[in-house]
């Protein structure tokens, strides 16, 4: 993110918006790997430059979702949660009165609120509050905060707050849109740029009920590198997060080979202008011209999951009529080379 944020602010002025840019790089961490976390990942990465309403956050997030239906993803596998740093804010310095540094220990505990018990997440907390903090209810406060379900549990002077409001037309937006979003008053997020709207989407399988992807709003990271600030949504997701997601639901793709024909020369002939002429009409070949026995080459194809097998001898080149399997079916085909490109849905490459 603050990457990003420089590469824009180095062409400011050159660049057009609303700007949104994608890019799905490969990253390192320093850090112990871990399930769902290793030390090299590949990170798609989506961002919005320029729009300052919700509009912004509603595209997003609708992308996001999209994303998860697309793989075949149904509403109860995921769960898109979000908060608003300046609700959180609000409830830290004026609900509950925390000074500054208090209230940045404490953000930073709410951070890993969901990987740790109750119980120890309140022991914690309370190291940091001071007696007077303590005495005064303050972890039961906050407590009722964080386990608040929806907005309207919030207490009643942070419904007032315009970043409460704005939160809850966002879920109204999203819901209008057929994207199913909840709130969620412990979702912190834990890097310090965030400025408005955060959000997180959760795997529901109960055996990797974690975080897979996160993101908000910072309008202020563009700025710091020496233009004016420029308003900005994004998230990163991990490919990790989302391959045990899809494993964990069933919904990992199959391989599809990009190859339609395995072309399997018999005996010493000749048959690259034969996969020449075919990939000149759009069809993707692969060339199996080894010494190996027919039989051999069909289990490869097979292996490989290549659909048909193009199966051409001495025989074949002297009549013009090349032999096609289906290796579905086993069903086998013989027609001219024109004909096989018809049938194999050819016909569209550069000669036509």
């Amino acid at each position: 993110t603050p990457t990003v944020s420089r590469m824009v602010a180095a062409k400011r002025q050159e660049l057009s918006y609303p700007l949104r840019w994608y890019s799905i790089p490969s990253l390192w961490r320093y850090e112990r790997p871990q399930r769902g976390r290793l030390r090299e990942h590949w990170q798609l990465n989506v961002d919005i430059f320029g729009v300052a309403d919700t509009s912004a956050e509603l595209e997003i997030i609708t992308l996001v979702d999209a994303v998860f239906k697309a793989f075949g993803a149904e509403h109860d596998m995921y769960e898109i949660r979000l908060n608003h740093r300046g609700l959180i804010d609000y409830l830290l310095a004026d609900y509950l009165g925390l000074g500054e540094k208090v209230r940045h220990d404490v953000g930073k505990l709410i951070d890993r609120f969901h990987k740790m018990e109750a119980g120890t997440f309140v022991s914690k907390l309370d190291e940091i509050l001071t007696a007077k903090q303590r005495e005064t209810g303050v972890t039961e406060k906050l407590m009722a905060v964080l386990g608040a379900k929806s907005v309207s549990d919030l207490p009643a002077e942070a419904l007032q707050q315009p970043a409460t409001r704005e939160l809850q037309e966002l879920l109204l937006q999203l819901k209008q849109a057929g994207v199913q979003a909840v709130f969620d008053g412990s979702l912190m997020r834990g890097f310090d740029y965030y400025t408005g709207v955060v959000f997180e989407v959760f795997d529901m399988n109960p055996d990797n009920n974690r975080s897979m992807l996160g993101g908000g709003r910072y309008d202020g990271l563009v700025g710091l590198f020496g233009v004016n600030p420029i308003p900005t949504v994004g998230f990163g997701w991990g490919d990790v997060t989302l391959a045990n997601f899809l494993d964990g639901h069933g919904l990992v793709p199959k391989n599809q080979p990009e190859t339609l024909v395995y072309l399997a020369s018999v005996g010493d002939v000749e048959v690259n202008d034969i996969a020449s002429a075919l990939r000149y009409k759009g069809v993707n070949v692969a060339v199996d011209s080894s010494s190996r026995k027919v039989g051999d080459k069909l289990k490869n194809a097979g292996k490989k999951a290549i659909p048909y097998v193009l199966i051409v001898g001495e025989e074949e080149l002297k009549s013009g009529k090349l032999k096609l399997k289906d290796l579905a079916s086993g069903k086998e085909t013989v027609a001219t080379a024109a004909d096989i490109v018809k049938k194999l849905g050819g016909g569209n490459g550069a000669g036509d």
